[in-house]
């Protein structure tokens, strides 16, 4: 099992801060950290069937932010979490992701989704209705650009005419795919991701999304999945049990946050403390 911890999506305006909270948790052993893919904030309030956080910001950029990263850390690997990818033009995030990969390493993953907002959808200039089909033909388009020099392709939404990247040896970048769990965004994730990063508790609905992803021709075993672990006020006996309920079930990267509430000068610690019992009991 992975370990990894967010970033706080809109904690830190001094980029020092950002630098300190991502060597901090190196330090500490985690394998992978992660940041919000939003590019548009909102003023606070305006969905109030849902938290501020979500869309409030600032959001830092995260092809920038993880950049910086890079240069500072030697084993950190950085996730999307996520990128909404339909918001965004597939060739132009392809050259993006592609020189994150390159710079860092390889040490990037592209983690997307769809999101639910059709205010930054309309600001980006992108179609908000037809976004999941839009999501299926980039992941095809992105898998080209990446493996190929030049692509020829022809869909519903690309045209490419022997163009390209031209980046040979280029280092895997690993998709994933955040989504709810409806039979539609688990049968996306079987067909076309690497990996699959769970809103909540993924356990109820592995059973699903393992035989989906056999009747898509994959193996099962094959495909990554992230869970979710609250290192809230029970204790490092609480948080063992929660991480081990998850690896028993398949979950092979676990994001250890903070409870909510919690300022992030008492969250860095907190789930520093959580990694360490973890890595203690666990490995």
């Amino acid at each position: 099992m992975q370990y990894g911890s967010a970033l706080p999506i809109t904690a830190f305006a001094d980029p020092g801060a950002v630098k300190a909270y991502a060597e901090a948790l190196e330090a500490a052993g985690f394998d992978f950290t992660s940041t919000s893919g939003h590019v548009m904030a909102q003023p606070a309030g305006t969905h109030p069937q849902r938290p501020d956080r979500q869309y409030a910001g600032p959001f830092h950029d995260p092809f920038v932010t993880f950049s910086f990263l890079a240069a500072v850390t030697q084993k950190l690997r950085f996730i999307t979490g996520i990128l909404i990818l339909p918001a965004w033009p597939t060739v132009l995030l392809a050259k993006q992701a592609a020189e994150l990969a390159l710079f860092s390493g390889g040490r990037f993953e592209l983690g997307v989704g769809l999101s639910w907002n059709a205010a930054e959808y309309q600001a980006l200039g992108q179609h908000f209705r037809n976004r999941g089909r839009r999501l299926e033909e980039q992941v095809t388009v992105l898998k080209l650009l990446w493996s190929r020099p030049y692509v020829t392709f022809e869909g519903e939404y690309h045209r490419l005419d022997k163009v390209g990247l031209n980046r040979p040896g280029l280092p895997h970048i690993p998709l994933w795919f955040g989504s709810e769990t409806g039979d539609a965004a688990l049968q996306r994730v079987a067909r076309l991701a690497d990996g699959w990063m769970s809103m909540g508790d993924p356990t109820p609905h592995l059973p699903r999304l393992r035989q989906y992803t056999r009747e898509a021709g994959r193996d099962p075993g094959t495909l990554m999945v992230r869970g979710p672990l609250v290192a809230g006020d029970g204790g490092a006996v609480a948080w063992v049990a929660a991480a081990r309920k998850l690896r028993d079930v398949g979950v092979t990267h676990l994001n250890v946050t903070a409870p909510l509430d919690m300022a992030p000068a008492q969250a860095l610690p907190r789930v520093i403390e959580a990694r360490r019992a973890l890595a203690d009991a666990l490995g």
